[in-house]
């Protein structure tokens, strides 16, 4: 049963980051650059930090923690070089949604950080005794999954004129999506290598379920300094630091900012506290990381049928989404039944 409650709560936690374009959307007439670094401020700052205060035992401090940072100074590098490199792949997963879509992007950057994050962690942190053929198989139907809506997004591709691929993602481009969005999937899996190389940076009498999340605050706090250095660059280049001055816009853009970097940073907080009811299975617990990218997937998908981003496609294409989603959902507990 517990294992049950676990799957549930990562679901929950998937569904969560799936839904974080969503409050996006209602931003005003802000660039990019302007709210995508003010979300983050949020998803990688501020709900991190909070996070980690969780693991923090009775009679410790915030203090006490970073104290385990400094004793563990090359583990507090790597962990925050890894989230560094991660957000490379958070710039470059913002874009795949903008050529491809939530559904399409999703698929095809969480697909590939979700095999690539299961294979190179234990790879890169010497844990390779995690690689257990379970998992494997797991993350070759998890990839089988993603594959078959990537044909699903080629289908819809081919069936669709120019301009109703624009009415369903203005700025559609599937071959500079497809580039995009792997590049974002390779670079997003450093984020689980980080979190691997994190992993004994917590106290000893931690709660189980908020274990992860002082790595977590490490890895995001990476990612923020990559995207803040990113987006500053954008803000001179298209002298957009006036959206700042907005003072009109500010609480809806802000509440819509803290809604969607809310959102986002629940994925890991939900993949902490389910993998603290996985305890019983080193299979799912190795394999948690690509169970949550498949859920991410299947849930974005939902939220493009949901958004019409497959509105106009033939009944066959729908199907064979359909397929792949299916095959994703089953691929998140197939490794426990083998």
């Amino acid at each position: 049963m517990e294992i049950v409650i676990g799957l549930i709560i990562i679901a929950v936690g998937a569904f969560c980051q799936s839904s974080c374009y969503v409050p996006i959307n209602k931003i005003k007439s802000w660039s990019w650059e302007s709210y995508w670094i003010v979300q983050g401020v949020f998803a990688w700052l501020i709900f991190p930090i909070i996070g980690a205060s969780l693991a923090i035992p009775e009679g410790k401090t915030m203090g006490d923690l970073f104290g385990i940072f400094l004793q563990n100074p090359s583990e507090t590098a790597m962990t925050m070089l890894f989230g560094m490199l991660w957000g490379v792949g958070g710039l470059t997963f913002g874009l795949s949604m903008r050529y491809l879509g939530v559904a399409l992007g999703q698929s095809i950057a969480l697909g590939t950080c979700a095999g690539l994050g299961t294979i190179l962690t234990p790879v890169f942190t010497g844990k390779t005794d995690d690689l257990t053929t379970p998992v494997i198989v797991g993350v070759v139907v998890t990839l089988l999954g993603i594959a078959v809506i990537g044909f699903a997004g080629q289908m819809k591709t081919a069936s669709l004129s120019k301009e109703e691929q624009k009415a369903a993602v203005k700025d559609f481009d599937f071959g500079k999506g497809i580039t995009v969005a792997l590049l974002a999937g390779f670079m997003s899996a450093c984020f689980s290598i980080g979190l691997g190389y994190g992993d004994s940076l917590k106290f000893a009498d931690s709660d189980p379920m908020f274990a992860t999340l002082p790595a977590t605050m490490l890895v995001t706090f990476g990612g923020f300094v990559t995207n803040l250095v990113y987006c500053v660059q954008q803000n001179i280049v298209h002298k957009s630091f006036t959206d700042y001055a907005k003072g009109d816009l500010w609480v809806n853009n802000v509440v819509f900012c803290l809604l969607a970097g809310l959102l986002w940073y629940s994925q890991f907080f939900g993949l902490s506290l389910g993998k603290g009811f996985l305890t019983e299975s080193p299979t799912l617990l190795a394999f948690s990381w690509c169970i949550l990218m498949a859920l991410n997937v299947t849930f974005s998908n939902v939220w493009g049928i949901i958004l019409k981003e497959w509105k106009g496609c033939s009944r066959k294409t729908v199907l064979v989404l359909l397929l792949g989603i299916a095959i994703l959902i089953i691929s998140s507990f197939l490794p426990q039944l083998l």
